[in-house]
């Protein structure tokens, strides 16, 4: 790429060198506009007989194709990419969904000396119309040998970025105690309902019993006959491990125990179990506050019914300390 100085009349398709500004000091035209043949009678109208523009040399790319290729191979799913100022391409959500995220892959990628990505956090819910990435390039222009070595590896490795759908969630909960199944239900509803309602969900199928092993599978049993995207088990007692009542009742309906501890403050206690595809989720205090702990780290991926596996929970200690 070389810089050069033309005549107004002959700028038309160069990208600008440096922005144009008015006498009185307004910004006429950015930095790095592709100039139109009406941006031409408007610096002829300002009396500009000379401009200093960029040229593309052979082998270069300019910032917006650059960036549009990259946004074309980068992502998956319910999103679309609109381009921005500056050599930018935002990636936005088309509909509620839940944002995946390749991390070593976007590292590779931002270790790059032509385009980075920046992302929203794996797991994030995301409302339609939400930018959830963002590709920059370099200014002006990108050597088409390092762009296309880019997006060779998206295409062999990626996506980096998933929006994956979250339609027709249902959740259902289930409330345990020692005593008296009902008396979780009234110290936890109205928490379970706020957190529901930041993920635009309420809960559909509601149980409570109380906390002995029979008790609670026969409730799973039947929560799980409306094959929900997650069932909740809000518990006064706090669970010492999967061999506790929880976590046997978990096993007595056939449920595989995916991980216990999670590196998350709040929410270290986390049992997930799936049966077949549903997971059972048992946080045992995390229904006693609105603040965020580790249900709302897990929960959009649920609702997008992704499997959220045990590696994926070890991978949340990276930011876990929520409080």
């Amino acid at each position: 790429m070389r810089a050069q100085t033309v005549d107004v009349k002959a700028s038309m398709g160069r990208i600008l060198c440096c922005s144009v500004f008015r006498p009185g000091g307004k910004k006429l035209l950015a930095k790095g506009h592709v100039i139109s043949d009406e941006d031409v009678r408007i610096l002829e109208s300002e009396g500009m007989d000379s401009i200093w523009v960029t040229v593309l040399e052979e082998g270069e790319v300019s910032e917006d194709d650059a960036v549009s290729a990259v946004a074309a191979e980068m992502g998956c799913g319910s999103l679309e990419t609109r381009l921005a100022a500056g050599g930018r391409a935002n990636l936005l959500a088309t509909e509620n969904s839940c944002v995946l995220v390749d991390d070593e892959l976007l590292k590779q990628i931002n270790c790059t000396a032509s385009v980075v990505i920046a992302t929203a956090q794996n797991f994030t819910y995301a409302v339609a119309g939400q930018r959830i990435a963002t590709v920059k390039s370099a200014p002006f222009a990108v050597s088409k040998e390092q762009l296309e070595a880019v997006t060779n590896i998206l295409r062999e490795r990626g996506p980096i970025l998933q929006a994956r759908p979250v339609r027709v969630p249902t959740i259902g909960v289930l409330y345990t105690d020692p005593i008296s199944g009902e008396r979780a239900r009234q110290l936890f509803e109205n928490i379970m309902r706020q957190r529901l309602e930041r993920f635009g969900v309420n809960a559909n199928f509601v149980l409570a019993c109380t906390e002995d092993e029979n008790s609670v599978a026969r409730c799973l049993q039947h929560l799980l006959r409306s094959k929900p995207c997650a069932i909740l088990v809000a518990s006064t007692t706090a669970p010492a491990g999967p061999e506790d009542v929880i976590g046997q009742a978990m096993v007595h309906v056939g449920a595989q125990v995916e991980r216990f501890l999670a590196p998350v403050e709040p929410g270290n206690l986390l049992l997930l179990a799936y049966k077949d595809e549903a997971p059972i989720v048992s946080a045992p205090g995390c229904f006693r506050s609105a603040k965020p702990n580790v249900v709302d780290l897990i929960l959009p991926p649920l609702l997008a019914r992704y499997r959220v596996n045990g590696w994926e929970i070890a991978g949340l200690g990276h930011g876990g300390l929520l409080c």
